[in-house]
Parts: structure tokens; sequence; C-alpha cells
């Protein structure tokens, strides 16, 4: 039973804690279970052996029960032949087969006791083998899956870096800067430049192109009819302003 403590003490071992230091926990855990398949071997042998004695036990038993068996007919023949002296040496010799043949038979079931639980071990043991194969690929997908996260742990940690981001707000910032100097230098290009009579009428056509807020509110309400008759609207202001105008230009005519 030593083999089998020693496979027992493979099981014991701390696996994780092997992981967490071996350089290649698949490689590790791969040789785990070939040492673990080696000794299972090694424990197949001896199981073997140990059936095999058991047969040639339970044979030598069968044998001297039967040897025992011929001995008591030939003790039965000598006395129908009326030989009585040969008779008590073949009752000696049956005596003496099943004698032996007790004793096998006895030595026999309790090894036979003892080979059922060398089976029944070794069963166990391989069953823990192929538990122990399921449990590697459980444990390596458990540390690739522990690899992962770490990685995504430290490149989130890396993203969380206010550096780079803050590098671009300054460069947008640079560019927006830029972009606003630009344009005062166009404004400043385009009012201390060229005509000044001319810019001055362009600035009051474009002023006078824009509809203000009252008459904007004006038209609205003419709109929705919430002028008056008497009212009148900018558009027809404007017209009589015109005709007035006009008047005095033909009276100064």
């Amino acid at each position: 039973m030593g083999l089998f403590d020693r496979i027992a003490t493979l099981f014991k071992s701390n696996i994780n804690d092997l992981i967490s230091r071996a350089e290649n926990p698949e490689k590790m855990l791969d040789q785990i279970v070939v040492d673990m398949k080696g000794q299972l071997g090694k424990a197949k042998q001896q199981v073997a052996s140990a059936i095999a004695d058991e047969k040639r036990l339970k044979d030598q038993a069968e044998q001297e029960l039967k040897a025992s068996q011929d001995w008591e007919q030939k003790a039965m023949l000598a006395i129908k032949e009326g030989r009585d002296d040969l008779a008590k040496q073949a009752l000696v010799r049956h005596n003496e087969h099943r004698e032996h043949a007790e004793q096998l038979q006895t030595t026999w079931q309790a090894h036979a006791l003892e080979t059922e639980k060398l089976k029944n071990s070794l069963r166990d043991l391989n069953d823990k083998i192929e538990e122990a194969k399921r449990k590697k690929n459980l444990l390596l997908a458990r540390q690739r899956r522990a690899q992962a996260q770490q990685r995504i742990a430290e490149t989130m940690s890396s993203m969380s870096e206010k550096s780079a981001f803050e590098a671009f707000a300054r460069m947008e910032e640079k560019v927006n800067q830029n972009e606003r100097m630009i344009k005062a230098s166009s404004e400043i290009d385009e009012e201390f430049s060229g005509d000044k009579l001319a810019h001055d009428f362009k600035r009051l056509e474009k002023g006078a192109g824009t509809v203000n807020a009252e008459q904007q509110l004006l038209a609205l309400k003419e709109k929705m009819g919430m002028l008056g008759s008497g009212s009148a609207s900018p558009r027809k202001a404007l017209g009589k302003g015109e005709e007035t105008v006009s008047a005095e230009i033909e009276d100064k005519k």
C-alpha cells in the first residue's frame, strides 16, 4: 500500500500554490498528470500480481480438494477389493489433502478480500486521475482568465492617465486660439486697410438689411391678425415714407 500512499500525496499537494509559483502552469499540470499516470501504471502491475496470486491460491486449493476426493475413491476401491491396509493408507492421504485444501481455501479467501480492496483502491485512483485532468483544465481556464483580467486592469489603468487627454485639450485650445488670431487679423485688415468710406457704406448697407426685433414682432402680429385697421405695418409705413420723400422731391423741382 506504500505506492498508493505516494500517489495520494500528489492529490494532497496545493496545486493552486504550485500554479502561482510556476513559470508555465500548463506544463507543470501536464507533468503532474503524467506522473500520476505513471504511478497508476505501477499500481496496476501490483494489483495484477495480487490477482495472479489469488488465482494461484484458488487453483491450489481446488487441486488439493480434488486430490483428497481421488484418494477417497481409491480407499473405497481398496475396501471393495478386500484390501483394508491399502484403504487405510489411502484415507491417510485423503485427510492430508483435505486439510491442505481447507488451509489453502482459508488463505485464498483472505487474499481475495485484500485483492478486492486493491481493486477498489485502483478504481478510486483512476477516478481521481480523471478528476485531476478535468480540474487541470478548469485551473488553466481560471489562470488564463486571471491573466486576461490583469491585462485588462493594466490597460484600464493606462487609459485612466490624464496626461494624454490633457495634451489633447491643450492642443485643441491652441488651435482655437490660432483660429481666433486669424479672425482678428482678418478683421483688422478689413477695418484699417483700403477705402474707409467704402467700408463705412458697406457696414451701413449691411445694417440696413437687418430686420430688428421690433419689426419682426409687428410683422408677426400682423400675420396673426392682432393689429387693428388703423395700425400700419412696418412695410406700409415704410411705403408712406417713400411717398412723402418722393412728394418733397417733386415740390423742389
